[in-house]
């Protein structure tokens, strides 16, 4: 029987020979992940009578959404962890400063190919860039894990993508992602498995699939899945925790809706506030007040994205009364910014550098806007007060578009400055 990548691993895991949309399975997972949220999760399970995990291995735990903590409220979270690690013997744990958690999970190499990645936050979905079949799930669903070790799903239907081509110059898989989502709009992919085909895909560095994989959240996806390729098994050569069997579709799959894009059609986009899905090209938005740009996230914190922000701002100034905070997304990838010079070239733009982790994406700290202000930002999400302030507005952008809006000082393209 065909089937989709989301079909075929679920049957897997869940012993069958085949499994189809809407049924119910009852799967191990192979990595459950945590952020700061471990801490309530932690008290879910003590409730539920849980006193010792299922097993310590399963986990992988990240503290980065508040980090360094910035209240008192958020250190004693931060606190309450660590002990909990200590007590169950988990050895995957991520203290302050080593990253965003989609980031980590990905390049320390414990999301595989063909094997199933459940975690705490909605943007889990990121680690299908490896070829995962990874979902975001609640936090009573996580503590149950911790306590059994199982947890049923529903099979989702699924939702394929191809695009043809190659994206032009300039253009980035964020305004590819963008783009579908403006399209499409953002209740499209409702609990569904959104797979990516098609050479323009299989032709972008793993980075920018990542961004692909990370941003279908934001159209309602259960899990999205890039099919794992050379490129994916050359990164993974010596990083890769445990030996791993990729999964694939079968070739003449059922889609409950298939969509093509041109790749070459694609141009550089905005998502207006304060809706991911309220797209519009970026040449009809030029010449929008900013008031800060935000650089980082799990969706363009990358070296390349760094290094796209720093080609737009080598030798030139942050605009007078503007703002740019620039967080990468990893312990490494701040260390390998820092060895390619990257670093120097935004301080001397006049950009502010912190710590790995979120800062202000969900409007922890870091760059919280003021009333009235205007960001814009590499993030996943713009709807009002996501960075922490309900009177402000957020647009979302690629690395260079927002590098080259905080020179003008209003929203702008790299190739008009």
């Amino acid at each position: 029987m065909s089937q989709t990548f989301a079909e075929k691993i679920l049957a897997k895991k869940a012993g069958l020979d085949y499994t189809v949309p809407g049924q119910i399975v009852e799967i191990k997972p192979d990595v459950i992940l945590s952020h700061d949220n471990t801490a309530p999760i932690y008290g879910l399970f003590q409730r539920m009578g849980g006193e010792k995990v299922f097993d310590p291995d399963m986990h992988a735990i990240i503290i980065d959404h508040a980090t360094p903590a910035p209240s008192t409220k958020h250190a004693e979270n931060h606190r309450i962890i660590r002990e909990f690690v200590k007590e169950q013997g988990i050895k995957e744990f991520y203290d302050v400063g080593r990253g965003i958690c989609h980031q980590i999970l990905v390049e320390s190499g414990l999301a595989l190919p063909g094997e199933v990645v459940l975690g705490s936050d909605s943007h889990t979905p990121h680690a299908g860039v490896m070829g995962a079949f990874a979902a975001g799930i609640g936090r009573t669903e996580m503590a149950s894990i911790w306590a059994i070790g199982e947890l049923w799903l529903r099979v989702p239907e699924s939702l394929k993508i191809t695009v043809t081509g190659e994206l032009g110059e300039g253009v980035t898989s964020k305004d590819l992602a963008l783009t579908i989502i403006g399209d499409l709009k953002s209740d499209a992919a409702i609990y569904m498995s959104v797979e990516w085909h098609g050479e323009a895909i299989q032709a972008l560095p793993l980075s920018q699939r990542a961004t692909l994989t990370n941003l279908m959240a934001e159209m309602g996806a259960k899990n999205s899945f890039i099919p794992p390729d050379k490129k994916v098994f050359r990164f993974l050569k010596d990083r890769a925790r445990r030996d791993y069997e990729a999964v694939y579709p079968d070739d003449d799959a059922k889609y409950i809706r298939e969509v093509k894009y041109d790749g070459g059609s694609i141009e550089p986009v905005v998502a207006c506030p304060h809706s991911v899905d309220n797209v519009k090209p970026l040449s009809e938005i030029r010449g929008t007040h900013i008031d800060q740009a935000f650089l980082g996230t799990c969706t363009n914190g990358r070296l390349d994205d760094l290094a796209a922000a720093a080609a737009v701002l080598e030798g030139k100034k942050i605009a007078d009364g503007r703002r740019m905070i620039i967080i990468p997304a990893s312990e490494a990838i701040y260390l390998a910014a820092l060895q390619a010079g990257y670093l120097e070239t935004f301080l001397k733009a006049g950009a502010v550098i912190e710590s790995p982790g979120c800062g202000p994406c969900m409007g922890n700290h870091m760059g919280v806007p003021a009333v009235g202000e205007v960001s814009i930002s590499t993030a996943n999400r713009n709807f009002r007060g996501r960075m922490g302030t309900k009177e402000s507005e957020v647009y979302l952008a690629s690395p260079a578009v927002v590098a080259a809006s905080a020179v003008a000082g209003v929203i702008e393209s790299p190739a008009n400055l």
